[in-house]
C-alpha cells in the first residue's frame, strides 16, 4: 500500500461536490434532488446535465433501471462439497486407526478422491488428534515395498539356475576384463576403496556396470537392484544400492583414477 499525505479539507469537499466518475456524478445529482430537495433544474445545472437528460436519469432511477451504485463484496462458498461428502467416511476410517495418507488412498479407491491436506483439515475439525507413530505390523494391510537383499560377497553363489535380466549386454565385456588381468588386480593396484562385504574389485565392477549401461545418476540404479544379471556381473548376491554407490563415488579421487588408468595401461 502506498503511503501518502492525508486529504485536505478542500480535497474532501471536492470529492463530493465535483464527482470524478460518471457513477458518482449520477449518485450525487440524484441525492441532491431527492434528499436535499434541490429543484430538477438546479441539480441538472450543478452536476452538468441538460434538463432533459436529468429527467431521464430520475425516471430510470425511480424504476430501478440503473446499475447498483456501490459494489457488494461477494464471499466464496462456505461449504466444500467434496469434504462434506467424504466427512462421514473419513471419520469412520480414522476410528479404524487409518492414517491421513491411508484415508486419502482409500477415498481415491472408492472414487471420491480427497488430498491428504483436506483429510487433515476434516480430522482437525472433528477433533481427532494425530496418530502416534506405529510399527509396521500395526498398520493396515496393504501394498508395501519389498526389502531387497543386502549386497554381500559372502552370500554370492554360482548354483545353476535360470533368470531373466535386462542387462545381458554387460557380459560382452567380460572378455575385456579378463584380458586386462581382472578388476580385482586393477582395484588393488589403484588402491580403490572397498569393504568386507563389497571388496574393491566388486565395487569397481558395480561402478563400471553403471557406466557401461549408461546409468548417469546413482539413484537410477534402484530400478535394477533386483536384477540377478546385474548382480552376477558384479560377482555379488545383489547389486549395491544407491547409498553405497554414492559414497563410493565420492571416495574416488582424481589421483586414484589416474592410478587406475595407469594400471590398465600396464596390463
Amino acid at each position: 500500500m502506498a503511503i501518502r499525505a492525508p486529504y485536505t479539507i478542500t480535497e474532501c469537499w471536492r470529492f463530493f461536490e465535483e464527482p470524478a466518475t460518471p457513477r458518482q456524478r449520477q449518485y450525487e445529482a440524484l441525492r441532491a434532488f431527492f434528499v436535499e430537495e434541490m429543484t430538477s433544474a438546479e441539480a441538472a445545472q450543478r452536476f452538468g446535465y441538460s434538463p432533459g437528460a436529468f429527467r431521464v436519469l430520475c425516471h430510470a432511477f425511480r424504476r430501478g433501471q440503473l446499475p447498483e451504485f456501490f459494489a457488494t463484496a461477494r464471499t466464496g462458498p462456505r461449504e466444500q462439497p467434496k469434504k462434506s461428502r467424504a466427512r462421514e467416511q473419513i471419520v469412520a476410517l480414522r476410528k479404524r486407526n487409518y492414517s491421513i495418507y491411508e484415508i486419502s488412498q482409500a477415498l481415491k479407491e472408492q472414487g471420491t478422491p480427497l488430498g491428504a491436506t483436506a483429510v487433515r483439515e476434516v480430522l482437525a475439525q472433528e477433533g481427532f488428534a494425530p496418530l502416534p507413530r506405529r510399527r509396521d505390523e500395526e498398520r493396515p494391510i496393504g501394498v508395501r515395498p519389498n526389502a531387497e537383499a543386502v549386497a554381500n560377497v559372502h552370500d554370492f553363489a554360482l548354483a545353476p539356475r535360470e533368470f531373466t535380466t535386462r542387462v545381458g549386454g554387460l557380459f560382452l565385456f567380460v572378455h575385456d576384463l579378463v584380458r586386462l588381468g581382472g578388476d580385482d588386480a586393477l582395484a588393488l593396484g589403484a588402491k580403490l576403496p572397498g569393504s568386507g562385504m563389497i571388496p574393491a574389485g566388486h565395487a569397481l565392477r558395480a561402478a563400471l556396470a553403471l557406466k557401461l549401461w549408461s546409468i548417469e545418476r546413482k539413484s537410477h540404479v534402484m530400478a535394477l537392484v533386483a536384477d540377478e544379471g546385474l548382480a552376477l556381473f558384479c560377482g555379488l548376491n545383489a547389486m549395491p544400492k544407491k547409498s553405497f554407490l554414492s559414497e563410493y563415488s565420492s571416495r574416488i579421487t582424481p589421483q586414484k583414477v589416474s592410478h587406475l588408468l595407469a594400471c590398465g595401461t600396464v596390463s
